[in-house]
Parts: C-alpha cells; structure tokens; sequence
C-alpha cells in the first residue's frame, strides 16, 4: 500500500501550480462522444426495451481528443496530431477544438475515413441505457504517415512530454506508434502511453505505459486476479516491451505502479461512482503533466489517481480541473483554503485574535507565480521562525506592473489556491500595491521574513517591524530557483 504523507501533499499542490507552463504533444484517435438524455417511463410494445423520450443532448470531445479537454482543463497547452474523416463529426472535432485556445490542432483530413462517433443514451436519471457506435477503423495511408510525422517532428521540440491516445482507430498503426517514440527518445521527452489490442510490442521504448486491469491480462496472457498477480504481470509487460514503468488502473480498486525495483499499490480515492467513461483519459493527463513538471512516478500516479476520482463521480465525459484537486486535497484534511484566504481586516483581526494566544506572527511576501521548490523552503524557513505564518500575496495588477506584461502566468485566485494547500501557511492577504508597506504596518508582525538576496536594509518594513521590537529573518536561498528563470529557461529551450 502507499498513502500520501504530508510532504506528497505539498508536492502535489506545488505540481499544479507548474502546470500553466508546460506543453503536451498527443498523438492518437479522435472522436465524437456525444450523450443523449431523456424520461424512461414505459417498454416498447414492440420489442422488451424502454423507450426514450428524448430531453436533451451534448456532444464532446472524446477518445485522444478527452485526453487533450484534460489537459487544457489542468491548465497546459496542447499540440494534438490525429485524423478525421471529411463529414459532419469530422467537422464537429473541428469546431469543439476551436474552443479550446490553448491546444493546437494538427488534423489529417480523409475521405476514407469515417470519423468515430460514440453515442450514449441516458435515463434523466444518469442511468446508462445503450451505447452505439459509428466507425471505420483505418489505417493512416503513406501520404497520411508522412504528413503527420511532419507535424510531429515540427512540435516534438517546443513539447515537454508526448502522449499516445491508443484507441484502435487506426492513427497509431502499422508501425507509426514506433515513428512517434523514436522521435520522442531523439528528442529526450518522455511518451507515456493509453494501450489498445493485446499487441504491445508497438508500443515497445516508451517511458510509463498505462493498461487497464482487462488490457493487461490481454496484453500478458497471465492472470490479474489480485495484487501479487498483477504485479507479477506488469513487470512481465514492462521486460517484454522495455518500458520503465507500467500503471495499471484497477477501477474500483485503484491504480497500481510497478518498476524495475518497487511496486505500489494506490487505493482508489473514496468517491460515489457515477460514470467511470473518459476516466482513463484523465489518468494519462494528469499522470503527463505531473512528470513533465518533474515529478516522480509515484507522485505523478497518485495526482493522476485524485483527478480520476473526480471525473469517476460526474456524469458523462468529464474533466478535472487544478481547482478540483485543491478541493480534493482540502477535503482530505490536507489544506483548509477556504479560511485561509481572507481580506485585510479579517487578517488583522486574526492576529490580534493569535497575539491574545500568546503566539508569536511571521510575514512574508511575493507574487509566488509558479511555485518552484526555492518558494517552498522559504515558506518553510518563514514558518519556523514563528507559530503562524501570514502571507502577502501581490494581486494580478500588481505583479503585471512589476514582472512586466506577460506575468503573472497563473491569475491571484490561482496562486492562492496554489499557497493555502501549503501546509506551512496559515493565513493569505491579496495586496494591491507595489509593496507590502501598509499591510505590515496593518498587521505589525513578530517576524519579518525574506530571502537572503535581499540585504537586510533593503527589507520594505524591517526599519518598522524592529521598531517595535520585532525582528528581520534572511531566508537561505534554493540554487538556481526563481520563476523568472523558469520562464526563461523554458523560452530558450524552445528557440533551440
């Protein structure tokens, strides 16, 4: 069993504040869910089904095309490679991924093609009648081949992992899985892989590969009845195909990870389970962009097990956003958020209820725009020099006058959300100015707290605070760590 300790937490929350600035390349089979509701309240006299009166119906992006709603959901940019057909839902995909700004849609329009159509129809209820699908499962021609790898080869540099959606349309066939992962493995990114079919060996070099419970007894011809066995058939999926990790989703059960050295087993989150459709597509989402940001597998597992969760208990073909995981991770007793966040009277009046208590307060400051492990230690080094620990947070317009027009990445709401499921942070004020002068004087803290890039004179309230008897605390610094450093590392790896 693994459990997540409070440090996973942090990270977990630290991860989805990285998300806003990395870039998944997908590659896969597109499609049309389309859901269909109405009343059920008598049998057809022609034949023993209900019939329905149709209410009403939605259509989504489904297949390859979920798993890039997901990851425009979790706030990441998209380049998504597939095939349509030349007809009507080949012209939906079309429009629904027009809607979506931040993915780039790389499409192979083809006349032989039938684009693929899932419709389900549903009681009002939520109730799952019937399924019926429209398909035409082809294989990519040369030419396609040719032009999709072009448009591969053209993003591969400016991504910072690859997914394939493996859905058995066809898009992935006759060797062109191969073609992706060669040109991932030249390009240094990870591909983390949603199997289709019992034949893996196409899959055969990338990174984590995520089979169901069903597809990895297809995939092994062994049996996955329990926990032993299904650690005893992923490491024989992982040596046949010379994968580095395989993720086994256990639906009701959880997820299991397995390497070469460790296998953890991750219990499914406690939620009702309305619809388990799109759910894997959320799982190689999350489980991507967590390993872009630098995560470990399991780390990177057990964010991709939350997210599940989520989308498992709503209706139809859902997604998770960073907003409900933070909801998640604070119902966990993880973080309290809610309270955390208040204005600057209720701050003062939080204080003074501390100060009452006997407890000593400490303040810092910053726009905390991507969070990166240097913000986390100073948080960390704030906390311990007092019993609680306020935060002034610069709001959007702040931080656009100071960094400049293109910041901040992550909007105010965000970035507190980000800073209250921190666990060394008690309280967060949103400011408006420039500096964090008046909130200071308003708060008259015990402990005043910045980096040690700053020489104790030029700490904007220390001459204040030591006034009053309080005290400055210089926080050591993380090597190499600042969000502007972030942002311009990321510029020049995709100029080169």
């Amino acid at each position: 069993m693994s459990n997540l300790a409070a440090d996973d937490m942090t990270a977990l929350a630290t991860l989805l504040g990285g998300f806003a600035g990395r870039r998944i390349l997908c590659v896969g089979d597109v499609m049309v869910d389309r859901s269909i509701y109405g009343e059920v309240k008598r049998i057809s006299p022609e034949a023993p089904v209900p019939i329905v009166r149709v209410a009403r119906e939605s259509g989504e992006l489904g297949g390859a095309g979920n798993v890039v709603r997901n990851i425009a959901a979790l706030g990441a940019r998209c380049a998504f490679v597939t095939a349509v057909g030349d007809d009507r839902a080949g012209r939906e995909v079309v429009n629904m991924l027009a809607r979506l700004t931040s993915v780039e849609p790389y499409l192979r329009v083809s006349r032989r093609r039938e684009t693929t159509v899932k419709t389900r129809f549903f009681s009002n209820d939520g109730h799952h009648l019937l399924r019926a699908d429209r398909e035409t499962i082809l294989s990519l021609s040369a030419e396609g081949v040719a032009d999709l790898s072009h448009s591969i080869a053209a993003q591969m540099k400016d991504s910072d992992a690859v997914i394939l959606s493996d859905y058995g349309k066809g898009v992935l066939n006759d060797g062109f899985a191969q073609v992706v992962i060669a040109a991932a493995r030249k390009a240094g990114k990870p591909v983390i892989v949603d199997p289709k079919g019992n034949d893996y060996a196409r899959y055969k070099g990338a990174t984590i590969i995520t089979p169901n419970r069903t597809e990895l007894a297809e995939a092994t011809n062994m049996p996955v009845d329990g926990d032993d066995a299904i650690i005893a058939a992923a490491k024989a999926l992982r040596s046949t195909i010379d994968v580095f990790a395989v993720l086994v989703t256990r639906s009701g059960e959880g997820m299991t990870l397995v390497t070469a050295d460790e296998a953890h087993h991750l219990p499914a989150q406690t939620r009702e389970v309305a619809d388990v459709t799109g759910a894997g597509d959320t799982v190689v989402a999350a489980l991507t962009l967590a390993l872009a940001c630098g995560a470990t597998p399991l780390v990177s597992a057990h964010l991709a097990n939350i997210a599940a969760g989520i989308v498992v208990s709503r209706h139809g073909t859902a997604v998770a956003s960073p907003a409900d995981i933070l909801a998640t991770l604070r119902q966990s007793g993880f973080a309290n958020a809610d309270q955390k966040l208040v204005d600057r009277t209720e701050a003062v009046g939080r204080v003074m209820e501390w100060r009452r208590q006997g407890l000593k307060v400490g303040f810092t400051n910053g726009c905390f725009d991507l969070l990166h492990p240097g913000h986390v230690s100073l948080l960390r080094q704030a906390r311990g020099a007092c019993d609680r620990l306020v935060v002034g947070l610069n709001s959007d317009a702040s931080v656009k006058r100071l960094k400049g027009d293109e910041r901040p990445v992550q909007n105010e709401n965000a970035r507190a959300a980000v800073m209250a499921s921190l666990s060394p942070v008690d309280l967060i004020v949103i400011f408006g100015e420039d500096t964090p002068l008046a909130l200071i004087e308003a708060l008259r803290p015990d402990v005043l707290v910045k980096g040690a890039d700053y020489a104790r004179t030029q700490v904007v309230g220390g001459d204040l605070v030591e006034s009053y008897g309080g005290r400055v605390v210089l926080a050591d610094l993380v090597a190499s760590q600042s969000t502007t450093a972030t942002i311009a590392a990321m510029k020049t790896a995709r100029k080169s």
